[in-house]
């Protein structure tokens, strides 16, 4: 086997620090993770968690509404405000997401300049998919035989 053929392509190893990342999540719910990317470099990253200086749900439970944590933070949201705190651009960035991102987080990558967003798992949002498009964000899902279309 040629060396070549057992590296990963870039999506799948941008997603496989994703799916890292997301294992800092503290928020029982899920373990997610998104990675900020441009040109081949990593910008930001983030996991689902409680804001700075407030009790994580590991620690004090979960807030839930209508099915949802209101405690955490998302990861796309955390990657975005790491950019943000450290004075780091995300415009042309790709985003490696372990799961799709709602509409809301979608609304904040269009804002950011983000333009390709590569998912693990989905989560369908009719919303978040149209907005998407409107915004002419590509909207992918990670497909590991398919990595080496963007190396």
């Amino acid at each position: 086997m040629h060396e070549d053929e057992r590296r990963p392509g870039w999506d799948a190893y941008f997603m496989e620090i994703a799916r890292t990342v997301g294992t800092r999540a503290t928020c029982p719910r899920a373990s997610v993770g998104a990675v900020l990317t441009r040109d081949k470099r990593i910008l930001t990253t983030g996991y689902n968690g409680a804001p700075r200086g407030v009790p994580h749900c590991t620690e004090a439970g979960c807030m839930m509404v209508d099915g949802h944590c209101q405690r955490a933070t998302h990861a796309e949201a955390n990657a975005i405000v790491q950019g943000a705190l450290h004075g780091v651009s995300l415009a042309g960035a790709t985003a490696y997401c372990t799961h799709q991102p709602c509409a809301g987080c979608s609304k904040l990558l269009i804002s950011a300049g983000v333009v390709r967003i590569v998912y693990a798992d989905p989560y369908p949002d009719a919303v978040s998919s149209e907005l998407l498009a409107a915004a002419g964000v590509e909207l992918e899902p990670f497909l590991p035989d398919q990595v080496r279309a963007h190396t």
